[in-house]
């Protein structure tokens, strides 16, 4: 039987409140710039769409993708009279959508156990600690896990994903810091073949003495993964912090080239008001987003529904 990692959830009155919990600070920026727009009683003109675009690119969409939104508005408003504030709520959520859905999903199906999810990112970005909350997100879900800390650099980093596997209630291999992370991984991997443990979730370094130091460790550690298990690392999530905005995209560029990144996990998004973020990924990097973290909490870690999260950032 064909086993995906990530089912993307029917949106739930719960998840649809989380969503909305996770972008209150975004939503709350967009309605002070786009109340007058967007209660217009007249057709939308050109000067309300340059203002539209200013508001887009101040919550973190991007120039680039603030342009092609605005461009297909524009588009239909040659075509077509958008009729007012209304309708032009409704064709941004339709635009918006576009480009979320439009990003492949890059969902990879497999037989193997245990399923293989490499866990990369610069430090700082809470990459550890996700790693804990999404072992807590599999365990919710009757699947077994075990943990892997393959970031051997950084001081207290094995001991914190520790403490993390005690929380979730899981299992944890290691080796002392400054071990060989592809021999954790190689460890890793026996051990869950041998427990016929459902996924293995892989924390490894955001920073070595180089950046070519750190691409090249990553890249041993796919090809451990690879030569264990056909097809594995089967995702390679990047953990991005959404407060960094704009500026992470470039840090996203790099593990993107170096690691095969299959997804995105976008953390603190709770703590911005530039979660527009979530549209520049999806259209800059096309990668999808997979989970958005809301919180410090075991639970904050919520699997990332596209309506949901368009309906929760323009309510009305």
């Amino acid at each position: 039987m064909l086993l995906s990692l990530f089912n993307t959830p029917e949106p739930t009155p719960g998840l649809m409140d989380r969503m909305k919990q996770a972008v209150a600070r975004t939503r709350t920026g967009l309605q002070e710039r786009m109340d007058d727009l967007l209660s217009l009683a007249r057709p939308v003109d050109e000067t309300a769409l340059e203002e539209l675009e200013a508001t887009l690119i101040a919550s973190d969409i991007g120039v680039a993708t603030s342009q092609e939104i605005i461009g297909q508005l524009r588009q239909r408003a040659s075509r077509q009279q958008i009729r007012d504030g209304s309708e032009l709520r409704h064709l941004l959520k339709e635009e918006i959508l576009r480009i979320l859905d439009s990003v492949p999903s890059q969902q990879r199906t497999t037989t193997a156990k245990p399923q293989v999810i490499l866990m990369v990112g610069v430090n700082g970005t809470g990459k550890t600690t996700t790693t804990g909350k999404l072992a807590a997100y599999f365990r919710a879900q009757e699947k077994s896990v075990l943990l892997c800390a393959a970031d051997t650099f950084r001081a207290a980093a094995i001991e914190q994903l520790e403490v993390w596997s005690r929380r979730a209630g899981v299992e944890m291999i290691r080796t002392r810091q400054g071990g060989d992370p592809s021999a954790a991984l190689y460890d890793a991997l026996q051990a869950g073949q041998t427990r016929d443990i459902d996924v293995l979730i892989v924390d490894t370094a955001g920073r070595l003495h180089t950046k070519n130091n750190l691409m090249a460790e990553l890249d041993k550690i796919r090809r451990t993964a690879q030569r264990f298990s056909a097809g594995a690392p089967h995702e390679t999530l990047l953990v991005m912090d959404a407060t960094t905005g704009q500026n992470g995209l470039q840090q996203a560029r790099l593990f993107t080239e170096a690691a095969a990144v299959s997804g995105i996990v976008l953390t603190k998004l709770d703590g911005t008001a530039k979660g527009g973020i979530v549209i520049a990924i999806a259209r800059e990097l096309q990668l999808p987003v997979r989970f958005v973290g809301i919180g410090e909490q075991m639970g904050d870690l919520i699997p990332f529904d596209s309506n949901a999260f368009v309906d929760s950032l323009l309510e009305g």
